[in-house]
C-alpha cells in the first residue's frame, strides 16, 4: 500500500524490483498490489511517464520484473503478473501525489469518520504537513490526516478536458500542425 499503509513483506520484494526496473525505463512506479488468495495470487503493478505509457513499456516491464520474479522465486506457486498504466482516474497513494495533484478533483474514502463524514468528493487543494485540505462538494473545507486515508482516486474533470483540447487546438492551428489526436490509458 506504500505510505499510507501496511504493506506485506511479498509486496515489498516486488515493490523494490519494479521500482528499479522502472527508474532504469525513465518510468514513475505509482503502486504495487497483490490480489487474489494464496493459491492463485496476482501480482499488479501501476506505472505511468509523462505523456502516458505504451504498450511497449508495459511490456518490456512485465517481462524484466517477470523474469525477476521467476529467479527469485519468493511468490509461492503460480501467480499471474499485470503491468498497465494507473488509467485517467489513478489512484493517490502517497503524500506525494497529493502534492502533485493539488488542484484536481478527487474522491476519499477514510478510515474513521472525519466530523462525521467518511466519503470525500471534491478538490484537493494542497497539502499542509501530514494532512490534506480538501474542499469537499458537499461539506466544504476539511483537514484529512494522511494515515486516515484508506482509498483516493482522481476523477475526471470534464470541463477542464474540453478546455485542454481546446488550448491545445488553438495552438497546434498556430504552430501549423494538424491531424487527429489518439488517447491511450
Amino acid at each position: 500500500m506504500g505510505e499510507l499503509g501496511e504493506e506485506s513483506s511479498v509486496e515489498a520484494r516486488v515493490r523494490g524490483i519494479a521500482e528499479r526496473a522502472a527508474r532504469e525505463r525513465g518510468l514513475e512506479l505509482v503502486h504495487v498490489e497483490m490480489a487474489g488468495g494464496a493459491r492463485s495470487p496476482v501480482v499488479r503493478v501501476f506505472i505511468d511517464k509523462p505523456g502516458g505509457v505504451t504498450h511497449e513499456d508495459c511490456s518490456e516491464l512485465s517481462q524484466h520484473v517477470g523474469t525477476v520474479l521467476d529467479v527469485e522465486d519468493f511468490i509461492p506457486g503460480t501467480y499471474t503478473l499485470e503491468v498497465s498504466s494507473p488509467g485517467l482516474e489513478r489512484g493517490l497513494y502517497s503524500r506525494g501525489d497529493y502534492e502533485r495533484f493539488a488542484g484536481r478533483l478527487a474522491r476519499l474514502k477514510t478510515r474513521g469518520a472525519i466530523n462525521g463524514q467518511r466519503n470525500f468528493h471534491g478538490r484537493i487543494l494542497t497539502v499542509e504537513g501530514e494532512w490534506v485540505l480538501f474542499d469537499d462538494r458537499t461539506t466544504g473545507r476539511a483537514r484529512v490526516p494522511l494515515s486516515e486515508i484508506a482509498k483516493a482516486n482522481l476523477e475526471i474533470d470534464i470541463e477542464e478536458e474540453f478546455r485542454r483540447a481546446e488550448e491545445r487546438e488553438r495552438e497546434e492551428k498556430r504552430s501549423g500542425v494538424g491531424g487527429r489526436r489518439s488517447v491511450r490509458g
